[in-house]
């Protein structure tokens, strides 16, 4: 079978390619993306013959029969709960009071706070809009251009689904079948090093242009700041807390501490009395949106990837690259171009089904760790979202701000290069995304 040799040409022909220029068609077309990936695998399915239509039905319940996805309606509604209680702007004033020794300081505490809602909501657009209606018309006052502002807040959005607990490591390993656990240790210091980055090129660009002011504080000011701003809001770090530890220490498996996240932040909004009874019918309704649109992108990618397996492409994927160079820094720079282009133009669900199996294959060909592998994806559809001129983290903040997109995009490569260094990092540095993992997954 074409798929179990390497060495095989693998042939395609208009069974393989005219789905594709329907998809690509559709898509262009603001059509939603679970119905154009749905129809690419169809018309693959009947072109080729290779497998029954029934296999759709099939495959549309077994591909989200999974326990670990139980864990992604749960925290987008704890993000949900999060921002509806007040506690996200716990966050923030703890997020200024770190950082109001430095200049360009509320800058600063923008990105903290954007790393702080992606410990615990997992999702790069919620953090994008909920961290924009907080701190965009502040960034502008402390003396942030506009476009600039929201070019921050998108950049610092983009931790969502590289700080864990992350939904897209959730989906990458149901995909490719890690344990997503293991995907979140190994998340852990490159997701800090974007943040990192991001941290660093607000501060060289403010520096540069003299955006924001501050700074001028003496120790025992900014320590008793510091204090004060932690004895009010310390109890909204029990959340996160309560996520990391329960997930790296074993106790809890993702989906487990999603749930125990989401029933101690009602708590405590009920005890903060910020939420009521009367808020659970729109919180529902806003996290199963979001839930409803991540689902049947992964029910529709199944039996679409089931067809290009059988199909042989990833495989015919590889024997084509390879054939062109058998470098494997070459190889590794074409798939970040790859993913970066992809996270340009589609959402994260989509990009993780659609191209992962196709390039993991290219990845274990030259030889690099799966861990890794996985983490330079996300990180790379990562960077993508921020990518001018079409990135969707520029397209959310737009739209809540109603700033040009193309003046947000200008902006925002500043923070694309910053975030494209890590990137190198990742890829060509397997010790970045597994130090922290047991010795058998290096």
């Amino acid at each position: 079978m074409l798929w179990q040799t390497m060495s095989q040409t693998v042939e395609l022909g208009w069974d393989f390619y005219l789905p594709v220029l329907i998809f690509v068609g559709l898509i262009a077309l603001a059509v939603p993306v679970w119905a154009a990936i749905g129809t690419a695998a169809i018309t693959m399915l009947v072109m080729s013959g290779d497998l029954p239509l029934s296999l759709v039905g099939e495959k549309l319940f077994t591909g989200i029969d999974a326990f670990a996805l139980t864990a992604v309606p749960l925290f987008i509604l704890t993000g949900d709960v999060l921002v509806r209680t007040g506690l996200s702007r716990k966050f923030l004033d703890v997020a200024e009071a770190l950082t109001q020794f430095a200049k360009g300081g509320f800058g600063s505490a923008t990105v903290l706070v954007c790393g702080m809602f992606a410990a615990i909501s997992g999702s790069d657009a919620a953090g994008a809009a909920a961290v924009g209606r907080m701190t965009i018309a502040r960034l502008v006052e402390s003396g942030y251009p506009r476009p600039y502002a929201c070019a921050l807040v998108a950049a610092g959005a983009c931790t969502g689904i590289l700080i864990p607990p992350s939904i897209a490591y959730i989906i990458i390993g149901l995909v490719l079948g890690i344990s997503a656990s293991t995907l979140f240790l190994a998340a852990l210091i490159p997701g800090l090093a974007i943040l990192i980055s991001i941290l660093v090129t607000n501060l060289i660009v403010n520096r540069i242009h003299g955006y924001e002011g501050g700074g001028n504080i003496s120790m025992g000011e900014y320590f008793s700041r510091l204090a004060a701003s932690l004895k009010s809001g310390w109890y909204a770090f029990i959340v996160p807390g309560i996520i990391f530890y329960g997930i790296f220490s074993g106790r809890l498996t993702p989906t487990e501490a999603g749930a125990t996240a989401v029933v101690v932040t009602i708590i405590m909004g009920f005890i903060m009395r910020t939420l009521s009874f009367a808020d659970f019918p729109a919180m529902l309704v806003s996290s199963a949106k979001v839930n409803g649109v991540i689902l049947p992108i992964i029910a529709f990618s199944a039996p679409l990837a089931e067809a290009l397996a059988i199909m042989g492409v990833p495989q015919g994927f590889v024997t084509a690259v390879t054939g062109l160079t058998d470098e494997p820094w070459i190889l590794i720079l074409l798939m970040i171009g790859i993913l970066i282009a992809a996270g340009c133009v589609m959402e994260t669900t989509p990009n993780i089904v659609i191209l992962a199996p196709i390039l993991k294959p290219l990845a274990d060909n030259i030889g690099m760790n799966e861990i890794q592998f996985c983490i330079m994806m996300i990180t790379a559809l990562g960077v993508g979202f921020i990518t001018p001129p079409l990135g969707l983290n520029l397209f959310v903040v737009s739209g809540i701000t109603g700033e040009s997109i193309l003046k947000i995009a200008a902006r925002a490569i500043p923070f694309v290069l910053g975030m494209f260094v890590v990137v190198l990092l990742i890829a060509y540095v397997p010790a970045v995304s597994t130090t922290l993992l047991p010795e058998i997954y290096k």
